[in-house]
């Protein structure tokens, strides 16, 4: 009866999964989503994303999700909305409920999933909205409203200054870097009661319970070829996130070249032709997760959107630390080729500072360094074109006997026998 009575039971204590965040950085490109829209358009995409996030908030109740947005010209939050940082603690529920249901219930300031809105349902306010999961609709309110306010700002004078195809990646990156510290840190001083700094750690522990479980998912869809351009600040950020092991997973969307090859095209290659070369490094540095988008067999809007939700609730969905009990899927072929510094190009053989391992694809004028200024020693023949000298075959010398009369037979140290 004493073993029945003891109470040690109640002093096992559980391990519960530490809360992971998700940071997803959405390519928001207006030419590319343009060039998908017959195949693949961003309300689609973005339908997708809100039931991907609500399927990583209910692993967990912890969770917590954040979205950027990757513009040509800036990095933008979808959410957390950026008025809602700025909003002061002092302000009412009141007010600040009025103020979203301004924002993100008005049919005209909301981003059309579904194609046209019916005109039958637009007078409907907030009774739909009552049955759902508050902080799923929280999320899609916010990332809506603010997706819409990102594009009517967006003007084609401001994208004929970007002056380039791709988006600003480096920017979004920096930004999901800073937010996933601040997180950090937060959670740390709510767990241990102590400030710790994820930077000055060599190696950060995903299976620490004191450790918020952190990855980046990078949707692109833009022609990611003008990239080199930001060659060194999203290198800074791969390392970053390479000694804090938070992963970087990459979900390239390919463009169409031909609506009529654009099947064939993406399904026996495998990988698009606007593949940038940095994305599958930092999916490959960060031990993420890189998946090129296949079109299916028969690409209707239905089954390129079924297609989709597969990829991310599949291999994209688990946590890192999930992960470490699971397959996944990884990029064999990987393009480990570097940008130069002095034109932005992506080379394939260059010119190296030994100081400050700068690249270049021709030797800089004056030879020096346009980085550190150091004066680079070049020997002779350096630029001349690679030869393979081949070098003259050798004879092989043939050992010849003498047998009986002069005879050549079988060399032999002993002389042949002769009757007396």
């Amino acid at each position: 009866m004493d073993g029945l009575e003891t109470s040690d039971h109640f002093e096992q204590t559980t391990t519960e999964q530490s809360p992971s965040l998700l940071t997803i950085i959405l390519d928001t490109n207006p030419a590319a989503w343009s060039l998908l829209a017959d195949t693949l358009s961003l309300s689609t995409v973005v339908a997708n994303l809100l039931v991907f996030i609500n399927a990583h908030l209910a692993c967990n109740y912890t969770n917590k999700v954040a979205v950027i947005a990757s513009h040509p010209d800036k990095a933008q939050w979808l959410y957390p909305s950026p008025v809602e940082q700025k909003t002061s603690v002092s302000s009412t529920p009141s007010k600040r409920t009025n103020a979203t249901d301004e924002d993100t219930d008005h049919p005209s300031k909301r981003l059309k999933l579904n194609g046209p809105e019916d005109p039958s349902t637009s007078d409907l306010s907030g009774s739909q909205s009552g049955s759902k999961y508050r902080p799923f609709r929280l999320i899609e309110e916010a990332l809506l409203s603010n997706l819409s306010n990102l594009f009517n700002s967006t003007t084609p004078e401001s994208l004929a200054t970007s002056g380039s195809t791709s988006t600003m990646i480096a920017g979004a990156l920096t930004l999901a870097l800073t937010y996933i510290n601040r997180e950090s840190t937060a959670y740390a001083e709510s767990i241990v009661g102590v400030a710790t700094d994820p930077t000055t750690q060599q190696t950060a522990d995903t299976s620490s319970p004191a450790r918020l479980q952190s990855r980046i998912l990078l949707i692109s869809a833009s022609p990611t070829t003008d990239l080199a351009h930001q060659y060194i600040p999203i290198m800074n950020s791969i390392f970053a996130c390479q000694r804090l092991s938070i992963p970087i997973d990459i979900l390239a969307i390919p463009l169409p070249t031909n609506p009529t090859t654009t099947t064939s095209s993406s399904s026996s290659s495998g990988t698009s032709t606007n593949t940038t070369v940095f994305l599958q490094q930092a999916s490959d540095a960060t031990s993420g997760i890189y998946l090129p988008f296949l079109y299916p067999p028969t690409p209707t809007k239905t089954s390129t959107s079924q297609a989709l939700l597969t990829l991310l609730l599949g291999p994209l969905l688990p946590s890192p630390q999930t992960r470490t009990h699971l397959t996944s899927p990884t990029l064999i072929n990987i393009d480990f080729r570097a940008a130069c510094f002095c034109h932005r190009r992506v080379i394939d053989l260059g010119y190296v500072c030994s100081i400050c391992l700068s690249i270049f694809c021709e030797v800089p004028e004056g030879r020096e360094c346009l980085t550190c200024g150091t004066r680079l020693e070049l020997g002779e023949g350096v630029g001349r074109e690679p030869r393979v000298v081949g070098g003259r075959r050798k004879k092989k010398k043939k050992l010849r006997g003498l047998g009986v009369d002069g005879a050549e037979g079988t060399p032999s140290r002993v002389g042949t026998p002769v009757a007396g």
